[in-house]
């Protein structure tokens, strides 16, 4: 398992995460000091960001996955868009991405998918069915690597 830390806003709480352990950075909009923190410490870093000109300054501040925030707005047909004059950008969805989805926005070119809300739905959570959301992860990796071996 590999463990990151979530909706980091500003370089001082990305340092924090980063000495707690946190091997990645992942925020909801693009902060080039935040991405430089993630850098300076040699770990990942997912910025946030929904136009072509938030993409591309956030791949230019040394992001190593942009993560298009909330693709519930865009769908896959938004990434086949973006990555035609930008090939060079690794993008990966986030928000509204379900088990239906996922595989769309990987033939897209989406270099991964993110979820959180149908990896982890509150009720599983409120009962404490952890077997649930393992299933749900393994169903998750099943489509990624269906996908990567297509």
């Amino acid at each position: 398992m590999v463990i990151g830390a979530g909706t980091i806003l500003d370089p001082e709480t990305a340092r924090a995460a980063l000495l707690a352990g946190a091997q990645f950075i992942v925020s909801p909009t693009t902060d080039p000091k935040t991405i430089e923190m993630a850098r300076r410490y040699d770990k990942l870093s997912f910025p946030g960001a929904f136009t072509p000109t938030e993409i591309l300054t956030a791949w230019q501040a040394g992001a190593d996955v942009v993560k298009i925030f909330p693709s519930d707005f865009t769908g896959p047909e938004y990434f086949r868009s973006v990555l035609r004059p930008l090939p060079q950008i690794r993008l990966m969805p986030t928000g509204g991405v379900d088990l239906q989805t996922a595989g769309a926005y990987l033939d897209a070119g989406a270099c991964a998918v993110g979820a959180l809300a149908s990896l982890m739905p509150p009720t599983l959570l409120e009962r404490g069915d952890y077997a649930g959301i393992t299933s749900l992860a393994q169903q998750f990796v099943q489509v990624v690597k269906n996908k990567r071996e297509a």
